[in-house]
């Protein structure tokens, strides 16, 4: 059964054990300016993030059909039947095609070192074919972060939903958007509110693009490809500029 990690907004105290669990789980620094950060890069892969007195998290989502699986030429990145989405740097070869088809802007380019990898989270995959829980949900003192199997996540969630009506935003994110993710969340506001995108697509980025190449000729997919790739790349290379700018 696939996994998932649930992350209850209203839960979070902001206290960034998450942080520092997954910096360590990925042997990576982690200190009071690192901390200070609230954008996710190749030195931090989720980190909290704050709007108002409401707290966020931002991690790879671990795609149900992840674009970044798809667009990769050489199978770097690949989606396991537990949930995770996997990166294999022997594989990699810095295209960074992944980084232009996230729709959550996710992967991040080492661009200072001198072999570079893509960095994200992979929901510590490692440690769940062990049958542990992601090094996050274990730090968290107050359990707004909970990985579990991602059919009884939901239905846990919207059973809180039903409980407290008052308490919370009666919709449940990461069941739809692109596909479904393996992250989800619940919140007391709107998701736009705690810096979720609101304007990603409900159906899977990969099923759309094919669904369109398959009543092309031979001939015109190809070039549909082609083209498709460069509007593709053009319209995200300002906005990962920008994702990137930020995270710097």
């Amino acid at each position: 059964m696939s996994k998932a990690i649930l992350y209850d907004s209203t839960l979070c105290i902001g206290c960034k054990s998450c942080e520092g669990a997954c910096a360590e789980r990925w042997g990576l620094p982690y200190n009071d300016k690192i901390a200070a950060e609230e954008n996710i890069s190749a030195h931090k892969l989720t980190t909290v993030e704050t709007h108002g007195d409401r707290f966020s998290r931002r991690l790879c989502m671990n795609c149900q059909q992840p674009a970044c699986v798809s667009v990769c030429p050489v199978g770097a990145l690949q989606k396991t039947s537990l949930g995770p989405v996997t990166y294999d740097q022997e594989k990699c070869m810095g295209c960074r095609y992944c980084m232009q088809a996230c729709p959550f802007q996710v992967p991040s380019y080492e661009w200072e070192a001198r072999l570079p990898r893509m960095r994200k989270c992979n929901m510590c995959y490692e440690r769940q074919v062990e049958g542990k829980v992601t090094a996050c949900s274990e730090a968290c003192p107050v359990g707004a972060t909970k990985t579990g199997n991602r059919d009884e996540l939901i239905a846990e969630a919207q059973q809180r939903i039903n409980d407290n009506p008052s308490q919370y935003n009666p919709k449940i994110y990461g069941i739809k958007e692109v596909g479904g993710t393996s992250v989800l969340f619940l919140s007391a506001v709107p998701f736009a509110q705690i810096g979720l995108r609101t304007n990603v697509p409900l159906e899977p980025l990969p099923d759309t693009t094919w669904r369109v190449l398959e009543l092309l000729p031979d001939v015109v997919s190809t070039g549909a490809v082609l083209l498709g790739g460069i509007w593709w790349v053009s319209n995200r290379r300002s906005e990962v500029e920008k994702a990137e700018g930020k995270r710097k």
